[in-house]
C-alpha cells in the first residue's frame, strides 16, 4: 500500500454526501468558525473579485458574497457543492480542475485535513491562485479530539482486547507552516486558534461529527460494527461530574499570497 494513502477518498465523499442534508444541526458552529477565518480579510485593503470556496459547507460562500465577491464553490461531494451557495463544482482537492491563476482569493475552510497528498494539494492551490492573490485555509490541529481518541482506544481494548483507529490524525502547527513555505506561498503565516465547544449530552458530539461529514475515513479503520458499549463507555470516561463534555478544537488558520 502507498504510504501516502491514509484516507479513503470515496468514504470522505460518501460521508459528505450524507451530511449535506444535516448541516443545519451544526450550522452555528460552522458559521462561527468560517467567520473567524474570514476576519483575516479585514487585515488587507485588497479587494477580491473572484474566489474559490473549497469545501466550505455553505459557511464561506455566503460571507464572501456579502462582501461582493463572486464565488465558485467546489467540494468532493456534489451534493455539498450544490448547497454551498456559490457556482457549484464537484472537484477533488487532490486533482483540481481549474487553470493557473484562476482566482484572486481561495478559501479552503476545514477541508484539507482529509487530503492524502497535502503538499501536492497546496502546490495546486498556489498555482490556481493569481499573482498577489490571497490564500486562506483552516484545518484541525494535533490535540483536536485527542481525549476522545485515547478514550476510544482504552474502551475498545477493554471490550475486545484490541483497537482500531477511530479518529483522524491531524498535523501540528509547525508542519502547516513548513508546508505553506514548500508550496511556494509568499509571506506564509500559520496561526492557532482554540475554540471550546460544550455538549450537555456527550453523545451529541458524535452526532455533530456525523452531521458535519467528519466521521472516520481512514483506510486502516475497522469495517466491523463496533461493540454497542464502545462509544457510551468512551464518552462516559470523558464527561466530568456535571455531565457536560467540553471539547477544544485546535484550528490552524493559514494565510499566504500568490507569487
Amino acid at each position: 500500500m502507498n504510504d501516502m494513502l491514509i484516507f479513503e477518498r470515496a468514504a470522505v465523499r460518501a460521508h459528505r454526501d450524507r451530511a449535506a442534508n444535516q448541516l443545519d444541526r451544526v450550522r452555528p458552529v460552522l458559521d462561527d468558525l468560517a467567520a473567524r477565518v474570514l476576519d483575516r480579510l479585514d487585515d488587507t485593503a485588497r479587494k477580491f473579485a473572484t474566489a474559490l470556496d473549497l469545501g466550505g459547507r455553505g459557511a464561506v460562500a455566503t460571507l464572501l458574497a456579502a462582501r461582493g465577491v463572486a464565488v465558485v464553490s467546489a467540494d468532493l461531494s456534489p451534493r455539498m457543492a450544490r448547497q454551498a451557495g456559490g457556482f457549484a463544482v464537484a472537484a477533488d482537492a487532490e486533482f483540481l480542475p481549474f487553470g493557473a491563476a484562476s482566482f484572486d482569493l481561495i478559501v479552503a475552510h476545514l477541508s484539507l485535513h482529509w487530503v492524502n497528498d497535502l503538499p501536492g494539494a497546496l502546490i495546486q492551490l498556489r498555482r490556481t491562485l493569481k499573482p498577489e492573490g490571497l490564500f486562506l485555509a483552516s484545518l484541525p490541529l494535533l490535540g483536536t479530539l485527542g481525549d476522545l481518541r485515547a478514550a476510544l482506544i482504552k474502551a475498545e481494548e477493554a471490550l475486545t482486547g484490541g483497537a482500531s483507529p477511530r479518529v483522524s490524525p491531524f498535523p501540528d502547527l509547525a508542519d502547516c507552516a513548513g508546508l505553506m513555505q514548500r508550496a511556494g506561498f509568499a509571506l506564509p503565516v500559520a496561526e492557532r486558534e482554540v475554540i471550546d465547544v460544550e455538549y450537555a449530552e456527550p453523545l451529541a458530539l458524535l452526532r455533530d461529527l456525523q452531521a458535519a461529514g467528519e466521521t472516520n475515513a481512514t483506510i486502516a479503520r475497522s469495517r466491523r460494527i463496533p461493540p454497542r458499549a464502545l462509544f457510551p463507555a468512551a464518552l462516559a470516561a470523558l464527561a466530568p461530574d456535571d455531565g457536560k463534555l467540553r471539547v477544544p478544537l485546535h484550528m490552524a488558520v493559514l494565510t499566504g499570497w500568490g507569487s
